[in-house]
Parts: C-alpha cells; sequence; structure tokens
C-alpha cells in the first residue's frame, strides 16, 4: 500500500492555480453566503484533528472542503486509476487502497482501516454509495476507536433492511405502502404475491438503494423477469439478494424530508427535496422545495420522518423517502441513514452546512437549533451531470477523457460540486457521474432562468452527456408548471428522447448562425493567409450565397454583411446575427434579433460540417458554397449498417451473461444477453426472429460501445 504524505507548499499553490475551479467551486452561491455563520462550530467547540474519506470524487472533494473551514487535516483514499483524482490532490494526504475495480478498493474494508491506522485518521466520513451503509465497516471502526461519521450501527441496520424498516416505520405511526412484509424466496414465490398485492407491484433488493435492484412488474412474466434481474443486481451491488414486493402507486412523485438528529434526543427535520425526475429510478433533477406540498402536508410528513427517526435513535443527516399520490396522501418509501447525493438544495435553502453538522454530531454536540429556527429561504434546483448518452434509455453510460471542461460559476447564484477537472478520464469503474449542477433564487423563476443560462454555458468535450435531456426537462411546460411525476420522462418521451425539436423560427436562428460563422470563419483565414487559401469568399465582398443541410432539409441562404451584423435570409425568413466571433473559445455568445443567446461551438470541419450547441441539442450543418453545393449531389451516400442482423453493445460495460449459442432460433425481443455498466444489468433483445450465425462475447469479458456481440442470419 502506497501512502502520500501531506504536499509542499510550493506543489499546493500550483495545483490551486492550474485548477482554479477546485478554488472556487466551494463558493456555490456567490451573492449570498452558502452556509449561515451561525452554522460555524464555536470558538471553544474542539474537533477532529484528522478525518479519513472513504469515497472519490465530487463527495470526496465536499467533505474535503468542509474540513478545510473546520480546520480538519484530511486523508483521501483512492484506487490506483484514481491517483490522480482532484480529491487526492484536495486532501493533505493520500493512500492508494488498491486497483480499480471497487470489490478491491473503495469496498475493500481491510486496505481502508490500515488507512485509517496508517494515517492515524480519527475519523471516516463515508459519503454516499460504496460502505456509506454497510454496519459492518461502521462496527470495524468503532472497535479501532475511529469515529463513523454518520449513525451508529443500529439505525444502519433498522434502516438499511427495506424489510425491517417497513415494520419499524409501521410501528412509529408512519405511513407506509401496501406490501408483503418478508423476504420473497423465489419467482414463483413472488409471482403468487404480487397476485395477491394487485398489479403493478414494485420489486426491491431489501439492502438497495440508488435505483439498483428495482423494477416494476405489470404481469406474472415481468414478475419473473424482475425478481431474476433485480436479485442478480442486488447481489451485484450490496451483497445481498433478499427482495421484497410492495404495491406500486402510479404516476407518484418522489418528495423526501431532510432530518438532523444529535444523540441527545434532538432531531429536525430540514424542508423537503422534490425528486421525481428520474430514469431507470434514479434521481436525474431535484429541487426545493416542492411545488406540489402546502405547509400542512410539509408539517406532517416533517413530523413523521422525525417520528422515524427518534424510533431508531437515529443521530446524523439522514433522509426519509416518501412517494406522494394525488390528493398528497404520503408513504414511508425508504430511510437512507447517509448524506444524500441532492443535500446541497437542503443546504441553499436553509443555510446550514450538513457536513458539517454531520462532524459536530459525531464529536458529540447537540445540534444548534430548534425546529422553528429552520428557514426555506427561496428556491435551489439541481441537475445531475452525467456522462451518458441521453438517446439511449435516457442515459446510458459514456466513457472517455474530458479534453475540454469548464464550470459556468462566472454567474451568479450557482454551485457545482464535482470531483473532476479537464484531462480527467471517465472509466467504467466508477459512477458515470461528471458534477451535481446546483442553482439559487428568491423565486423558482429565478432559479430555472438561472440553471437554463448555466447549461448553456457548461463546456464539456471528450465525452458524451446528457446536458441536452436536462435542458430539454427544466424548459418543458410541463416541469415549468410543477404538474410532474416519477413517470415524467417515460410519459412525455414515449419514443425515447431525441433532442430539442425546431420550430421554425429557431430552426432560422440556427441555420443562420451556421451561415455567419462560416462567413466569419473565412473572413478571418484571409486577414490572417493574406489570402493565400482558396476561399468562398472574395475580398472586399459584403453579400454571399451559400447552400446549408440540417438533417434531410436542404437551405439557401443569401448573407450579408454591415459593420458587425450579418443579415441571413434562409428558410423564409430573415435573421441578424452578431458578436464577437471569438472562433477560438467554446462558449459563442451571440444577439439573434435582438435577443441574447449562448452557443457553443465544437467543431469547424473542412467538409463545411459545423457542430453547434444549440437549445442544448448537438445539431450538424453543413454549410457549402453553390458550387461545392452542386458537385455534392454528384457524391455516392455511405449506406448506413443494417442492424437488424446484428447485436452491438449499446455502452462499455462487461458481459454478464449469454443467453444463446450458435444455431438457435430467437423470438423477436427473446433475450440475448446482458451486459452490466456502472452496476446497472441491462438486457439486449433481437429485434427479429432469427438464427443466431454466431456469438462474438462470452460472460465476464469487457466490452466497449459499438462491439459486435452477436450476429444473426
Amino acid at each position: 500500500m502506497a501512502s502520500r504524505g501531506s504536499p509542499r507548499l510550493l506543489d499546493r499553490l500550483l495545483f490551486t492555480v492550474k485548477n482554479p475551479t477546485c478554488r472556487s467551486r466551494c463558493c456555490a452561491v456567490r451573492s449570498r453566503a452558502r452556509y449561515s455563520s451561525s452554522c460555524r462550530p464555536q470558538e471553544e467547540e474542539e474537533t477532529f484533528q484528522k478525518l479519513l474519506i472513504a469515497n472519490r470524487g465530487e463527495i470526496a472533494c465536499r467533505v474535503i472542503r468542509t474540513c478545510k473551514k473546520m480546520g480538519i487535516q484530511t486523508v483521501a483514499v483512492h484506487s490506483d486509476v484514481d491517483s490522480n483524482a482532484v480529491h487526492v490532490k484536495m486532501a493533505d494526504e493520500a493512500v492508494c487502497v488498491g486497483p480499480a475495480p471497487t470489490s478491491q478498493s473503495y469496498l475493500n474494508m481491510d486496505a481502508i482501516l490500515n488507512a485509517v491506522r496508517t494515517t492515524g485518521a480519527q475519523a471516516v466520513h463515508p459519503g454516499y454509495g460504496f460502505l456509506s451503509e454497510n454496519k459492518e465497516f461502521a462496527k470495524r471502526l468503532a472497535n479501532e476507536g475511529v469515529t463513523f461519521i454518520g449513525p451508529d450501527t443500529h439505525a444502519i441496520q433498522a434502516m438499511g433492511d427495506k424489510i425491517e424498516s417497513k415494520l419499524i416505520a409501521k410501528a412509529a405511526k408512519v405511513n407506509t405502502i401496501p406490501g408483503f412484509d418478508g423476504v420473497v424466496k423465489t419467482a414463483e414465490d413472488a409471482v403468487e404475491i404480487a397476485q395477491q398485492i394487485g398489479y403493478p407491484v414494485m420489486i426491491k433488493a431489501s439492502a438497495g438503494g440508488g435505483g439498483k435492484g428495482m423494477r416494476i412488474a405489470w404481469n406474472d412474466e415481468e414478475t419473473r423477469e424482475g425478481f431474476r434481474f433485480s436479485s442478480q443486481e442486488a447481489a451485484s451491488s450490496f451483497g445481498d439478494d433478499r427482495l421484497l414486493i410492495e404495491k406500486y402507486i402510479d404516476r407518484p412523485r418522489h418528495i423526501e424530508i431532510q432530518v438532523l438528529a444529535d444523540k441527545h434526543g434532538n432531531a429536525l427535520w430540514l424542508n423537503e427535496r422534490e425528486c421525481s425526475i428520474q430514469r431507470r429510478n434514479q434521481k436525474v433533477v431535484e429541487e426545493a422545495p416542492s411545488t406540489f406540498l402546502d405547509p400542512t402536508t410539509r408539517r406532517a410528513m416533517g413530523e413523521q420522518a422525525v417520528q422515524l427517526a427518534k424510533a431508531v435513535q437515529y443521530s446524523s443527516a439522514g433522509t426519509v423517502e416518501f412517494l406522494v399520490d394525488s390528493q398528497k396522501n404520503f408513504y414511508f418509501l425508504e430511510m437512507n441513514t447517509r448524506l444524500q447525493v441532492e443535500h446541497p438544495i437542503t443546504e441553499c435553502i436553509t443555510g446550514l452546512d450538513l457536513v458539517e453538522q454531520m462532524i459536530r454530531v459525531a464529536k458529540g454536540y447537540r445540534l444548534q437549533h430548534r425546529q422553528e429556527d429552520i428557514p426555506l429561504n427561496g428556491w435551489a434546483i439541481e441537475s445531475r451531470v452525467y456522462a451518458e448518452d441521453p438517446y439511449k434509455s435516457f442515459g446510458l453510460p459514456s466513457i472517455g477523457r474530458l479534453s475540454q471542461y469548464q464550470e459556468p460559476l462566472d454567474l451568479s447564484n450557482v454551485r457545482v460540486d464535482s470531483g473532476i477537472e479537464e484531462g480527467s478520464d471517465i472509466s467504467i469503474y466508477y459512477d458515470p457521474m461528471i458534477s451535481k449542477l446546483v442553482t439559487f433564487g428568491a423565486t423558482r423563476a429565478e432559479a430555472l432562468a438561472r440553471m437554463e443560462e448555466s447549461l448553456d454555458r457548461y463546456v464539456i468535450r471528450g465525452v458524451t452527456h446528457n446536458i441536452p435531456l436536462l435542458r430539454e426537462i427544466i424548459t418543458h411546460p410541463l416541469f415549468i408548471s410543477g404538474d410532474i411525476s416519477t413517470n415524467f420522462l417515460p410519459d412525455v418521451y414515449p419514443e425515447g428522447f431525441k433532442g430539442h425539436q425546431l420550430e421554425a423560427e429557431q430552426r432560422q436562428e440556427l441555420l443562420a448562425t451556421a451561415a455567419a460563422l462560416h462567413v466569419a470563419a473565412q473572413l478571418r483565414s484571409q486577414s490572417i493567409l493574406g489570402n493565400l487559401r482558396v476561399s468562398s469568399s472574395v475580398a472586399g465582398h459584403s453579400s454571399w450565397e451559400l447552400s446549408l443541410e440540417l438533417g434531410e432539409g436542404h437551405y439557401d441562404a443569401h448573407i450579408t454583411k454591415s459593420g458587425s451584423v450579418y443579415t441571413v435570409e434562409v428558410d423564409g425568413g430573415r435573421v441578424e446575427v452578431s458578436g464577437a466571433w471569438n472562433l477560438a473559445s467554446p462558449l459563442l455568445p451571440l444577439t439573434i434579433n435582438g435577443a441574447q443567446k449562448m452557443l457553443q461551438c465544437l467543431s469547424r470541419e473542412a467538409s463545411g460540417t459545423i457542430v453547434l450547441q444549440f437549445m442544448g441539442t448537438l445539431f450538424k450543418v453543413r454549410v457549402l458554397s453553390k458550387l461545392a453545393s452542386k458537385l455534392n449531389s454528384f457524391m455516392p451516400e455511405k449506406l448506413p449498417e443494417d442492424t437488424s442482423s446484428i447485436l452491438r453493445s449499446p455502452m462499455p460495460g462487461t458481459v454478464v451473461a449469454v443467453s444463446v449459442h450458435p444455431g438457435d432460433t430467437v423470438a423477436e425481443g427473446q433475450e440475448i444477453c446482458v451486459i452490466e455498466a456502472m452496476k446497472m444489468q441491462n438486457s439486449l433483445t433481437a429485434v427479429k426472429q432469427a438464427k443466431v450465425k454466431s456469438v462474438h462475447c462470452k460472460a465476464g469479458e469487457t466490452v466497449g460501445e459499438g462491439d459486435l456481440l452477436v450476429e444473426l442470419e
């Protein structure tokens, strides 16, 4: 096990200068303090001298920032592939705990405990995921005399088991969902129980969380399939394949209550978070407060959450999740005995630093606030920015290196929690989250407007990301009106996400921008190269005739230039475009017909293709001279690949199972193989009835996106 001591002052200064985002990310809401000063420890309060963070990425960075504010030295742990990660650079010390697979590093209790002993850390903050809700880890730390920053093992065990937690919730007079209060042993048992409860039902891991090991079943066959996949995912993610089944509430909202409790019997609820926008039971966009709750319902949910916390003698920050139906009836879902991913939005509306509060509670101090002291100021929204392809099942993982990365921290009321930087790798081993983008406003409208602006200014190159989906969500009329449920994405996009659908005026603006950018680039090249390059522009000209291609559409454009303003007549409209035209910058701030717009130019190719990010979505516009367009019509077209007879991997991952052999006959929709990516299992099926010609993969192999898996005749 390799260990790195505290970096020298020069190294630390160089890192801060080279990585200004690591310096500014802690300035969450720039026009107001992110945390109220009343939440800081009193000067006479003693705290830990050294704390180890048993996690990685953005949450490790988040904990380190608060520790620095409190004067606590920090120890980072990392796998060998994370040796240059941001959280490693931010910490005072770092220890390698194993190779890349999580089972050998971030879930390796022996290695982490050895790091604790080696560094002399007095406390461990587990973050979320990994070992954060592992009672055995907390118990072993206690045996070492090391403080676990979280609740005691009793609460972890009681709330970590969904079956036991539901029984405790009932006893504490917390509303619960009708279901089977026991462990489901076989697929046929699951079918029998589901029939008794009545479809639809939710099959989920007893020891799980984060959407893993969860399936909705609407009939017997889906129950059998859901039992198989849920048990496999549960075993892979949590080492516990026990499942439970309960009634699925159609069109529910997912609303959770943040609680905070100390070791002296005091407990508070810190308002709610609306987490209904989800894909595959994992949250995508969250906000606080919820548009749906009235003060009476909010208080009732908060009081029940506190009742549950007190029932298990809870002491730390925790989250009680509820499902809420259209009549504002709410039902206990689960309790997460850790810091929640979306905790920043609660910090924004309350002014509390939840990490600081967790550390104070773990040190034995009483809470500093009473329930009536907890404010609800303004509105906060969080978008989870993932390295995912949103056009595949609303987000399948993407891997790669961040060749260019720029967070929108120049805007006020913006917070970005991330653990990456330009040059970082997004690998198959860990969660594909890039960051949590949080915006705050006095009103929801202000927070939404700032989120839209932030997404437009967020520069991410090198990996596919989900910003197109995030922007469409937060600008959708149903989301703006607050008319949402956990079914939002499949209801709004029943055929899958297709990106922003351009209206006629928006299409004209996009085409005009591409045409003006093309001319600006030509003029710039002339002035630099002194007319040595053959150009579609002629020196001294102030008008141009171009041909544009967008999708299947072909458009003629007439462009004139007066000063810095380009006037483009295209697609039956007249558009004026002006701007600085800094072609070296990834951001392209323009004025289009008098309105300020932020676009991004990702690439300009010699073939005339310009890739622009417009309204959050990437569009390819080909701009040619009239002659080039005419000659292009004689070029042969590349025929698309026939995908009906081949199966390619839609994402990078590991082959879990192959269900066919050469010579087998498969039916349409029959499972061919299962790919696991980021601990989520995905069943790949045949698109037609055919005979299997050849199989190019086997269980245990790692595959990349686009790799050939199976050929059909």
